[in-house]
């Protein structure tokens, strides 16, 4: 359980990353991120959402033999605020098949879809969509909260079931945004990773919105490259959970032409899979793929950004696919050598 000094803890944790990202963006004015692309990545792949060429930030599962992506859009680009989710089956090659359809997830009639940053996950047989929405009139940071719904599949279609807003948890602040979270199945019951440095363990209580604060771990996590935050759900790969996480940071790249704008970035690591589910390895540095950072530039919806952002992997005995958001407006799939990848992460200990 959390403990009573846990808001010092955060804070100090904050204040470390902070540090470190100011140490980062003064010794590195204008670099080529993509200098550093790891052989682990070997192919990238960027998927065409038919009907909605900017679509982002996809989240995947392989679900009864078949693969099933998740994706953001915004709908209407002048309220960049209206959001929505939508899913289509791929191919093994990761083409789509049939025709995308957009999740009905609005709670009211009269406030439309916030729908953000969506994570599919099973558990068992049953699909979980986990997603930040507002639905309070007057857009805030305090009104968005994680959503946990069941999806439910007719053979045809699916259909958003029982959206619970999570809105009672240890740590809550009213006006913080809260979202990426990370979901995970635990002996066939859904749980979810509120924060990765500390990693505090939640199990949403579906009948009451609240969430029941179940394991907290800390680790020497030494990352400079912004706060890591929730990615793609967690899957156990060998003995423990893999998941792939981001951060962000201000600074000026090559990618950026030497403007200061937020930079994302991804990485990897692992927990037990036993509870209090400690972090064990982690990535020492961003994973780069050759094209991560260079291509189209598009008009921002929020600010100018060079972001890569992780939400979903899937996997198999030899290699991890994941998939990831380019730019706010693009879908796509990287393909990573599993065991060089796993060989990678550097073991971390746990915090005193």
């Amino acid at each position: 359980m959390l403990r009573n000094n846990k808001g010092f803890r955060w804070g100090l944790a904050l204040l470390m990353f902070c540090q470190c990202q100011a140490s980062f963006a003064a010794a590195n004015p204008m670099i080529d991120l993509e200098e550093s692309a790891q052989d682990f990545v070997l192919e990238i792949k960027k998927i065409q959402i038919p009907g909605f060429p900017n679509a982002f930030n996809p989240s995947i599962i392989r679900w009864k033999g078949l693969i099933l992506m998740s994706f953001r859009i915004i709908p209407d680009i002048k309220n960049s605020y209206t959001s929505q989710i939508g899913l289509i089956w791929l191919d093994e090659d990761f083409c789509p098949i049939g025709e995308p359809q957009i999740l009905d997830t609005t709670l009211s009639p009269t406030t439309p879809s916030r729908t953000d940053d969506g994570r599919i996950v099973a558990v068992g047989d049953q699909i979980y969509l986990v997603y930040s929405d507002n639905t309070d009139p007057e857009i805030s940071k305090g009104g968005f909260r994680v959503f946990v719904a069941k999806l439910r599949f007719d053979g045809g279609l699916f259909h958003v079931e029982n959206p619970v807003k999570l809105s009672q948890f240890d740590g809550e602040i009213k006006e913080r945004r809260e979202k990426n979270w990370v979901p995970f199945d635990y002996q066939g019951q859904l749980l979810l990773a509120y924060s990765l440095a500390p990693h505090v363990i939640f199990r949403p209580l579906l009948d009451t919105g609240a969430c029941e604060t179940v394991a907290y771990s800390s680790s020497n996590w030494k990352w400079q490259w912004g706060e890591p935050r929730g990615g793609s759900p967690a899957l156990i790969v060998g003995e423990d959970y893999l998941s792939f996480f981001h951060s962000s940071l201000s600074t000026s790249t090559l990618h950026s032409d030497g403007r200061k704008m937020n930079h994302y970035f991804m990485g990897a690591y692992t927990f037990s899979a036993q509870p209090p589910f400690p972090i064990k390895r982690v990535s020492p540095e961003p994973i780069v793929g050759k094209g991560f950072y260079r291509g189209p530039v598009y008009k921002p919806y929020w600010g100018s950004v060079r972001c890569v952002y992780p939400a979903g992997f899937i996997f198999d005995d030899n290699f991890i696919w994941v998939s990831y958001g380019r730019q706010d407006h693009e879908v796509w799939i990287a393909k990573l050598d599993k065991k060089e990848l796993l060989n990678s992460l550097v073991p971390v200990s746990a915090a005193e």
